[in-house]
């Protein structure tokens, strides 16, 4: 779908040199409609007369300079791309254009102009991505609600449409991932989609209870069953009747309670804990791991029975890491939340420290990013969160052969630091991803024909990377 818009793409080049604009329309206008403009007040006149996807702006010109321009575009018409070319400007104008909102940026003179049309080609796919999110959202929210999930990763969205068809259903689920990906939202997400949404959502987790306790919880206890049951209790499954039950890391209960649980699954009915008649529950069981239940099945840990009666529906949150274009959203998110938490004006996040979150390993997927943003915005002293207002374990975390910071770039160039980046960028995703190329493609966001060249460019080798 993305090729066929790429024709109907409109481009603005704006540089007050005839040369540049010539070099690039040539370049360009076999695969895009090109208007160019010698001047800021030339762009924002073809601006208000037509609809462009991408601008391409030179930061130093006559008159207004690119920088203003840039604020002019993102004020009036924040739907377009933004691409600053650099070449007189300073490095701290380069940086200043970043914050100011630039979603790209090249160096002049443009010597591979075909990186050029690869940028613009990255541009236009981010942007059809969230014109298309937005247009599904649009959908769902008429239907469906969404509000505690954060994120438009593909991956995502192919949760959100896989929980949109099963929530009305009333088939038991299972949901898997690692420990702080937010199933408990998924599961909370399913209840609130669901035509059990009148009655309770309750949620237990499984782990965090000695087996005697969790009968008692789950199922109720009668007055006298043991020493500490001075009077009769109701469970939760009683208490979710007609409603919801989430069963979090199902897989730390014993194989004797399974049997238990098995038995409710089957017959919907619990008998509490000292009691001599069945009681029948009508309660939709939600349960979660995060270990692989096939697995713990072939150890023996978990009943075969009971994994396949919860193994209705599947659902697989995949770990943060793996997403790693929703970082932003939960950060803009998480910030806001604890700004308002500590009594502080909306903190901005700076790019080299939203630069160090977007390449951390999220081990804690969610939660430690959460916990991470919450210590960020509790220490920030000022209007920005910068990277020293980020947990020490953060930076032991961050592979230093990423972090610019690292002393290896004090006294280069740019283009020397750039080129000594670019190389540290690439051998560490390779060793990270095992020399996986379709993996490193995905996270670095480089189509695989263009990894092969960058391969080239800093004598990389990806069998070297590959282990057994």
């Amino acid at each position: 779908m993305f090729g066929n818009d790429k024709k109907r793409a409109k481009i603005l080049i704006v540089d007050d040199e005839q040369d540049t604009r010539d070099i690039f329309r040539r370049h360009l206008e076999d695969e895009y409609s090109i208007d160019t403009a010698d001047s800021a007040n030339a762009a924002i006149e073809r601006l208000k007369s037509n609809s462009y996807q991408v601008a391409l702006s030179d930061l130093v010109m006559p008159g207004e300079d690119g920088l203003s321009l840039l604020k002019n575009i993102k004020k009036s018409w924040p739907e377009i791309a933004v691409m600053v070319i650099s070449g007189k400007a300073s490095i701290e104008m380069a940086v200043e254009a970043m914050k100011l909102g630039a979603d790209e940026f090249i160096e002049k003179p443009v010597e591979d102009l075909d990186l050029l049309k690869l940028k613009i080609e990255k541009l236009l796919k981010t942007k059809w991505q969230t014109d298309e999110i937005k247009r599904l959202r649009t959908i769902l929210d008429n239907k469906f609600d969404r509000t505690h999930i954060i994120g438009n990763s593909f991956a995502i969205q192919k949760i959100m449409e896989k929980v949109k068809k099963i929530a009305p259903l009333d088939t038991t689920i299972l949901i898997s991932g690692e420990t702080g990906v937010g199933k408990e939202l998924i599961a909370d997400l399913v209840y609130i989609n669901s035509s059990r949404n009148n009655k309770k959502f309750v949620a237990i987790n499984c782990g965090s209870l000695p087996e005697s306790l969790l009968e008692s919880t789950l199922f109720g206890h009668k007055k006298g069953s043991f020493t500490s049951a001075i009077k009769d209790k109701i469970g939760y499954f009683q208490e979710a009747d007609g409603g919801t039950l989430f069963l979090d890391e199902i897989t730390e209960t014993t194989p004797a309670f399974q049997v238990k649980l098995l038995r409710v699954l089957e017959k919907g009915i619990i008998r509490q804990v000292g009691g001599e008649s069945d009681v029948h529950v009508d309660v939709r069981i939600i349960a979660a791991t995060n270990k692989d239940l096939v697995v713990e099945v072939e150890k023996e840990n978990f009943r075969e029975d009971l994994y396949y009666r919860l193994n209705v529906i599947h659902l697989l949150i995949p770990p943060l890491r793996e997403r790693r274009e929703d970082i932003k959203l939960l950060v803009s998110k998480f910030i806001s939340e604890f700004s308002s938490k500590y009594n502080k004006q909306e903190l901005k996040i700076s790019n080299a420290t939203l630069s160090i979150l977007l390449n951390q390993k999220w081990k804690g997927n969610i939660r430690e990013l959460k916990n991470t943003i919450e210590h960020s915005v509790a220490l920030a002293s000022h209007d920005m969160i910068i990277p020293e207002d980020l947990p020490d374990h953060i930076y032991s975390d961050t592979p230093k052969d990423i972090s610019t910071s690292s002393p290896e770039f004090n006294g280069l160039k740019y283009p020397e630091a750039k080129k000594k980046f670019e190389i540290n960028y690439i051998r560490n995703l390779m060793e990270q991803c095992n020399g996986d190329v379709t993996k490193v493609s995905r996270i670095s966001g480089i189509k695989r024909q263009n990894l092969y060249e960058k391969f080239k460019k800093c004598e990389v080798n990806p069998n070297d990377y590959r282990r057994s």
